[in-house]
């Protein structure tokens, strides 16, 4: 296949070589994308990779590995050839603005010193109104002579010494410090020489995001002016002048005129033991003028940020229209030069289920009309702009904008902002004037600026450059002039002496000294260590992040750092939230010599929000995270933690080309409670306790197949199961293929209780990760609801796991008021998982496919057996070829700790002996009632015997793998009306579940072969796990060479069937006694051949509660024999929600030769509700259209866990609600808690009666208590 014609031209220095490249675009059909129930058909290529975001953009892709760096600034392309493009056949086409001219970026890709060529390109046009493809075209370039330059040595922070204040500053320019103030900070004002004060800040401007060579690192000390200071001692009448930017100003990267992170500025004022910088005069340039400047731009704005459309990524609106849909907004422009154009840009969104729009009128005159589309998931709000030069006659401009719904009540516009660039001249009245040029092309030039009325100007101050402020003063002259060198960046300040501006102080404003720029490397002992791992906390959590720092120096070696937030704020940001702050901070460590390449990992330890400022209740911006600024798809405005993690110069936009250098984790911690608990279950995950055969599982969960496509759903998690199967055979991998069990429909639609069952008890049990893929939500998996937030909740499991979910949405954190089944399941401090790797948005089932093959490569190390870290295996799969050309990868998120890596034991353990025989001469298959004896050693990793080995063995016999077959539950066939069947094996039934005791490195254990084994003879599979004894070393083996099937004839007869012993809770339990309302069951069993537990058909180890035959417990994979002992053995199993009151279990066992047993225990559950009372229960209104309130009267005076679940009259469930009552708000009195009148996947649901049902559980008395009720939806 021809990829691309490569040609070189070669000139004098290879750094230097003009290069070209000819590429061929070889168009190669379609390529069909799933999204939200939509089939999404866009164009294919063979040659590249398509990046595709719906409704936003189609592009292609190509990358290759380097050893060189391009020269952005040499890249061209040229020599394009179209061939005309029907757009109408390509379905994920649609509401894609295309330009009239190709769009390309061409550079270098690098991840960790890894260097890829990247090109992607937007293939389709639109020139005079036809769809054109590109066919081929040329891109020359050459690479760049300079590599970007580590920084050399660690620096220290001017913060290490001094006094230091904070205080804060709201609008730019010219503020007053007077005595009373800094006296009002905390300062000894008698005490001070004033020539010593400095003060420090880089303004209210944001961060760039996009990462430079070089970048603020610790406060910049600006010139000031303090009147007075001469004679050293700050008097009654000195003051201090300074000029300082405030949070509000146009910042391109952001589209917004409004700080994202701060309504305020930081600045610190210090007091130290050398003089600070002063402004100087201004020096007047010789020579002449070449230009006179007599005006400036004059740069107004309107714009709030108080609504985040669809509570995703970064733009905030302000004025909302609905039914006021008419809203006027008036600028007025001093001295207005009406001869030059203004620039008028007006930004504004809606949401609408049909098209809508809204004119703009200047003063009386019709300007334009901004269209927005119809929104649909996954899109949930649509925006427009309007941007043109205008004539202004006059010094006001009055705009009035008129949204026009088109009839549709419910929709509702919102305007992002309106912004003028006008020129007015250079006329000074009274107050400050900043003025400045941003519409002239001179470069270095001698200019004259003309000031006119200027006899009351106190100063003007070159302002360009904050620490190297010059001033000069009129002196009261009427029209006054003065000459600069001109720059694009010249900015000037001139005012008199009123108006001053003053700061503000806001709580404790002294400031502990700092360098966390040095003490980031110098370890206890005040000497210099590189450093792995960096955790970053805010103060209320150091100690648990300290905690978790501890753990992982004690596990695993690492030299971790824990950093408090506002430190980097201080140092990297001057006081003021900023993500970049925090970047720049993991940059500066990252890119120092001295740490030569050690920072591996970074752990953000907090919850993070859409809501950087608080407007939301219940806000949980702890630690913040980078968020798009597209802000209105579920599919591709996104939430991620990568920006922290993209080390690299021109890296940080978060384009397609940027590539992670780190492993970041996050730990969703919205309290310092939370954080605990998270914590320790980390400390559980490495603990002695937790060592158990689990570690040998993984479970792999798939949805359905209710469409066609959706085959590869089923197909996919097959395969992951066996690919790690395959390369990693000690691995055993229970496969849980939704559409294998029966469907049942009951009245709340479809479901696989089966399934449901079969993932709860998998878990309880125990499996190393658990990986589904399907359909999923917030609310949980797939439409059957196989597993949701309350499953999440109230699972109890001592075994985490790493739960893979690569579907939509499971873990959408960054809604605070919105929790989801991923953080539930993450936040479980009685089980649940240890770590997720998960989805924030809607994902590309196509993407999805891709993404956990890959990632099983590295999460596994299938091709080795060195394993690396789950966030770094998450690393290793964004960063690859195969995944990289997706922005969807942004997607997927690492919760947890990032320098853990799965609990894999180590191998070996091996077989020696069957029955005597060396393992290598064993040629006979083992049957049925046949007396097993096996022997084998633990081996080190040169495979001799380890002889001190001491410990226990875990050993669990398979028979032979099963072929089984999904049903075709839904009916759904092919193009040629086939049903859609999965032919798939799994592993066979369980012949054995013991232990052994292991002495000197070796081991011996019995067991009898069930009765139930298969009768055909094949190869079976011997799994072991071993602990050693006070130790925390664990390892793993099996054996796939033996045979198994067959019965032997001669066996003994035995008719007994087995002794059985019930309790509840403990083995001192009397049958009749009083339990929990989640009881654990204990039960003891014995029989002189052993238990089975192969499954054969109607021989499983079964509890009945009531007589209940339909939700009967299969106990089989809970039973385990005593150590060196087959006959005897346990089971633990916990129940969960039994009802208060009277209750008999009935329990019937086999043995292997298929005698039964059964035994009853009686148990009463205390009902532990009783004390609380909910009274008055309604929602209001009642009927309503799309909101309601649900109100009720309690007793509790602690916050109450409320679920809400809405049913038809049916039964079927359409909404179930989470939350927990406000602490603040009226302790008897509830009305937390509402709805829209849609349904957990966002649809509206018809007109009618419904039944809702309220429970209301205190965790504080653990008591909980229910009422149901009727509403009705018109």
């Amino acid at each position: 296949m021809r990829i691309f014609t490569l040609c070189i031209l070669i000139l004098f220095s290879l750094n230097f070589f003009a290069q070209s490249l000819k590429i061929d675009v070889e168009w190669d059909g379609e390529k069909p994308y799933a999204l939200a129930g939509k089939i999404l058909v866009v164009p294919k290529t063979k040659n590249f990779k398509n990046n595709y975001s719906y409704g936003d953009y189609y592009r292609i892709i190509k990358q290759w590995e380097s050893d060189k760096i391009i020269d952005n600034s040499s890249v061209t392309i040229s020599n394009i050839i179209y061939e005309e493009f029907d757009l109408n056949i390509y379905s994920g086409l649609d509401n894609i603005n295309f330009d009239n001219s190709i769009k390309f970026n061409f550079n270098s890709s690098v991840a960790k010193n890894k260097i890829y060529s990247f090109l992607e390109i937007d293939p389709i046009v639109f020139q005079n109104g036809v769809y054109k493809k590109v066919k081929s075209f040329e891109i020359s370039y050459r690479f760049s002579s300079n590599n970007p330059n580590r920084k050399n040595l660690m620096q220290s922070s001017v913060m290490r010494n001094g006094d230091w204040y904070q205080f804060y500053v709201h609008e730019s320019g010219i503020h007053k410090i007077d005595r009373a103030f800094l006296e009002d900070l905390g300062i000894d004002v008698q005490s001070i020489d004033p020539r010593l004060i400095k003060i420090f800040g880089h303004g209210g401007k944001m961060l760039p995001m996009q990462n430079y060579t070089d970048f603020l690192i610790d406060p910049v000390e600006n010139s000031i002016k303090i009147i007075g200071e001469e004679d050293g001692s700050f008097d009654s009448g000195d003051y201090i002048l300074f000029y300082a930017t405030g949070p509000k100003g146009y910042n391109s990267e952001n589209n917004t005129n409004i700080n994202l992170f701060e309504d305020k500025t930081s600045y610190f004022l210090s007091i130290g033991s050398e003089n600070g910088i002063r402004t100087t005069d201004l020096i007047e340039p010789s020579g002449e003028s070449v230009f006179s400047i007599d005006y400036y731009t004059n740069y107004q704005f309107h714009e709030n940020d108080d609504y985040n459309l669809a509570k995703i990524g970064r733009r905030w609106f302000g004025d909302r229209f609905d039914f006021e849909n008419i809203k006027s907004f008036s600028f007025d422009f001093d001295n207005l030069l009406v001869d030059k154009p203004v620039n008028l840009k007006i930004s504004a969104a809606a949401t609408s289920e049909i098209v809508t729009s809204m004119s703009v009128e200047l003063n009386g005159s019709q300007l334009s009309t901004m269209i927005f589309g119809p929104i649909g998931d996954p899109i949930l709000a649509t925006g427009d702009n309007y941007s043109s030069d205008i004539d202004l006659n006059s010094s006001t401009a009055n705009l009035v904008l008129t949204y026009n719904n088109n009839g549709n009540p419910a929709s509702s516009a919102y305007l992002d902002y309106i912004s003028i660039e006008a020129s007015s001249s250079l006329n000074f009245s009274d107050g400050q004037l900043t003025f400045y040029n941003n519409d002239l092309d001179l470069d270095s030039e001698i200019v004259n600026y003309e000031i006119s009325n200027a006899n009351n100007i106190t100063s003007i101050w070159n302002i360009s450059d904050i620490s190297d402020i010059s001033e000069i003063s009129p002196n009261q002259v009427s029209d006054f002039s003065f000459k600069s060198i001109f720059s694009a960046s010249n900015k000037f300040i001139a005012f008199d002496d009123s108006n001053f501006i003053v700061p503000t102080i806001e709580g404790d404003s002294q400031i502990p000294n700092q360098n966390i720029k040095e003490n980031i490397f110098i370890n206890s002992q005040n000497e210099f260590e590189p450093v792995d791992y960096i955790i970053i906390a805010r103060s209320d959590m150091i100690l648990q992040a300290e905690r978790l720092a501890n753990i992982n120096r004690e596990v695993n070696g690492l030299n971790v750092k824990v950093v408090e937030l506002n430190k980097i704020y201080n140092e990297f940001s001057s006081g003021n939230q900023d993500i970049s702050a925090i970047r720049n901070f993991i940059r500066y460590v990252y890119d120092n010599i001295s740490n030569n390449n050690s920072l591996k990992y970074l752990c953000l330890f907090g919850d993070a929000s859409y809501d950087y400022k608080d407007r939301i209740p219940n806000n949980t911006n702890i630690i913040p995270s980078w968020n798009s600024l597209n802000s209105f798809s579920l599919s591709s405005s996104y939430v991620s933690d990568d920006f922290f993690g993209m080390m690299d110069v021109g890296e940080g936009l978060m384009t397609n080309s940027n590539k992670l250098d780190i492993a970041v984790g996050r730990i969703l911690a919205d309290s310092n409670e939370r954080a605990r608990d998270l914590v320790d279950k980390i400390e559980t995950y490495y603990s002695e306790n937790s060592l158990s055969d689990w570690r040998n599982k993984i479970i792999v969960i798939s949805d359905d197949v209710d469409e066609p496509w959706e085959n590869i759903i089923q197909s996919t998690s097959n395969d992951i199961a066996d690919l790690i199967s395959d390369n990693k055979p000690f691995f055993n991998a229970k496969k849980i293929l939704s559409d294998a069990f029966d469907q049942e429909t009951s009245s709340g639609g479809e479901r696989y209780p089966e399934v449901k069952s079969q993932i709860i008890n998998g878990m309880k049990q125990g499996a190393l990760v658990i990986n589904y893929f399907g359909h999923g939500g917030e609310d949980g998996l797939a439409r059957e609801r196989i597993f949701d937030k309350i499953d999440a909740v109230d699972i109890r499991n001592d075994k985490f796991n790493c739960f893979v979910s690569v579907t939509c949405e499971f873990t959408k954190f960054d809604n605070p008021n919105r929790e989801t089944a991923g953080e539930y399941l993450y936040w479980n401090k009685n089980g649940g998982s240890i770590a997720l790797i998960t989805t924030t948005r809607q994902i590309f089932v196509s993407v999805g496919v891709n993404f956990n093959l890959t990632l099983e490569n590295y999460l596994f190390s299938l091709n080795s057996d060195n394993y690396v870290t789950m966030a770094e295996a998450l690393r290793l799969t964004k960063i690859d070829p195969s995944i990289s050309s997706s922005d969807q990868r942004r997607l997927v998120f690492f919760i947890g700790d990032p320098a853990m890596k799965l609990a894999i034991p180590e191998p070996q353990i091996k077989i020696t002996m069957i029955n005597d025989i060396p393992i290598g001469e064993f040629d006979s298959n083992i049957r049925g009632l046949d007396l097993v004896k096996i022997k084998g050693n633990i081996l080190d990793n040169q495979d001799q015997i380890i002889n001190d080995y001491e410990g226990e063995l875990s050993v669990t016999v398979f028979d032979k793998e099963i072929e089984r077959s999904t049903l075709g539950n839904d009916g759904t066939t092919d193009n040629l009306g086939n049903p859609i069947l999965l032919d798939f094996k799994t592993l066979g039934e369980t012949l054995f579940r013991g232990k052994s005791s292991i002495s000197n490195g070796e081991f011996e254990f019995d067991f009898v072969v069930p009765r139930d084994v298969g009768m055909q003879i094949d190869f079976g599979k011997f799994s072991f796990y071993s602990k050693e004894n006070n130790s925390l070393n664990d390892k793993n083996g099996y054996d796939l060479s033996v045979l198994i099937g067959g019965i032997n004839e001669n066996a003994e007869d035995d008719n007994i069937g087995p002794d059985i012993e019930l309790f509840m809770n403990d083995e001192s339990f009397i049958s009749g006694g009083i339990t929990n309302e989640s009881p654990n069951l204990i039960v003891k069993l014995f029989d002189e051949n052993g238990i089975n537990t192969s499954s054969g058909v109607g021989h499983d180890i079964v509890a009945i509660i009531d007589s209940d035959q339909l939700n009967s417990y299969i106990l089989n994979d809970y039973y385990q024999a005593n150590i060196d002992d087959y006959q005897n053995g346990t089971i633990n199993f916990p129940l969960n929600n039994i009802p208060p009151g009277n209750h008999t279990l009935s329990l019937k066992a086999w043995d292997v030769y298929n005698n039964s047993s059964e035994s009853e225990i009686n148990f009463t559950v205390f009902d532990e509700n009783q004390d609380l009372v909910i009274e008055n229960v309604l929602n209001y209104p009642n009927p309503f259209i799309n909101y309601t309130e649900f109100w009720f009267n309690h007793n509790s005076s602690t916050p109450l866990n409320v679920t809400i679940q809405i049913f038809t009259i049916s039964g079927r469930l359409v909404k179930t609600i989470l939350g927990t009552t406000d602490p603040n708000e009226n302790n008897s009195f509830s009305r937390d808690f509402y709805w829209d009148g849609r349904d957990d996947f966002g649809d509206k649901v018809g007109k009618g009666v419904y039944i809702y049902k309220l429970n209301v559980r205190s965790e504080s008395i653990n008591k909980s208590v229910s009422k149901v009720e009727k509403l009705v939806i018109l």
